[in-house]
């Protein structure tokens, strides 16, 4: 039987879930809630114009019957959007980050337990053929010991993101209440990466700064950070939306007693170094490309597995691919960073 969707939120990622959960042959996308009207958004390509349509997700919910709710709208509204979904026996995709505090991620996770429906989390990133080899050899000991981490991660986003046409500021981008800073939007993706391959990670020490942002918004743009590893071992983050023009890099430099790993590539999908005893470089097939937003580009659209997990989930019995606990690890970890970098030195 068909799992029944809707997309709450049809911005740029928004549209990628509906085209994917029209396309997917054991799927059907029922209904969309927008805050805009039906006629003022950019439809999906590939999805029926007059499916349910609402402004008012407490009135969707009412009057529709689906089974899953993708949260696609900004960071800040995922937590009390996801809460109406939970109370009203919807399960829940949550587009990263999963909220923006720890107390909302276990107000969610309470929730799921009491409704007893189920969260899955949009980590795609896991899904990129470097990560998922990367996750194997260290959870198999090829690496040995784990000694060193880095992560480092170069992006660029500048007024094309933040600001609109008209030169008047983006209804969500930037806001505080709504963004809730780079880690948030921008690196999630790759601090789950990083708790998903070693464990939780301990934050040490924090510089952040705001260097070329201090117009469009209130939060740092950079930072730099030292963390403990779950075995002992250390690690560094560093991170920036500075770069001009486009995104340069992320990489991951893994350093094991037996040898050393690194990932790069703009969104570190690419083997770029393998030295490791007993170990053969293996030739990883291609990912998938960036998900374009125009002037800029996010992370590998592997939206497909999660739909596809969903899917298994509810019909078959699977195993969530990223929980809502995994969710709440990385909020943890970013709430950590901001909140070390905001104390005197």
């Amino acid at each position: 039987m068909p799992i029944r969707f809707a997309v709450v939120g049809l911005g740029h990622i928004g549209r990628r879930h509906a085209a994917l959960i029209g396309a997917h042959p054991e799927a059907d996308l029922v209904a969309v809630c927008d805050i805009l009207p039906r006629g003022s958004v950019r439809w999906p390509e590939g999805v029926d114009r007059e499916i349910a349509y609402d402004s008012d997700l407490a009135a969707l919910l009412q009057r529709v019957a689906f089974d899953v709710a993708c949260i696609c709208t900004p960071n800040g509204l995922h937590a009390v959007q996801t809460q109406q979904c939970l109370a009203a026996g919807r399960h829940v995709v949550i587009e990263k980050p999963m909220a923006l505090s720890v107390a909302e991620c276990d107000a969610l996770i309470a929730a799921s337990n009491q409704y007893q429906r189920k969260v899955f989390g949009v980590m795609q990133n896991r899904y990129s053929p470097a990560s998922s080899w990367l996750k194997e050899i260290v959870d198999a000991g090829t690496l040995g010991e784990i000694l060193q981490v880095h992560l480092d991660c170069y992006w660029n986003r500048d007024e094309r993101y933040y600001l609109l046409p008209d030169g008047s500021s983006h209804p969500w981008h930037g806001r505080s209440d709504l963004d809730g800073g780079v880690l948030f939007t921008q690196f999630a993706h790759f601090i789950d990466l990083l708790c998903w391959t070693f464990g939780e990670i301990t934050v040490d020490r924090v510089k952040l700064a705001n260097q070329t942002h201090c117009s469009i918004h209130p939060f740092a743009d950079s930072g730099m950070v030292h963390f403990g590893l779950p075995g002992g071992g250390m690690g560094s983050l560093n991170f920036s939306t500075v770069i001009w023009d486009r995104n340069f890099e992320s990489t991951l430099t893994v350093i094991g007693t037996r040898g050393t790993v690194k990932l790069g590539g703009q969104y570190m999908n690419e083997l770029r170094y393998c030295h490791v005893e007993g170990l053969i470089a293996p030739a990883l097939p291609p990912s998938a490309p960036p998900n374009s937003y125009g002037p800029y580009q996010g992370s590998a659209a592997n939206h497909h597995f999660v739909i596809d997990n969903v899917v298994d989930v509810l019909n078959n019995g699977a195993e969530v691919a990223t929980t809502a606990e995994e969710g709440r690890t990385v909020v943890r970890v970013i709430e950590a960073i901001y909140r070390a970098g905001s104390e005197p030195a």
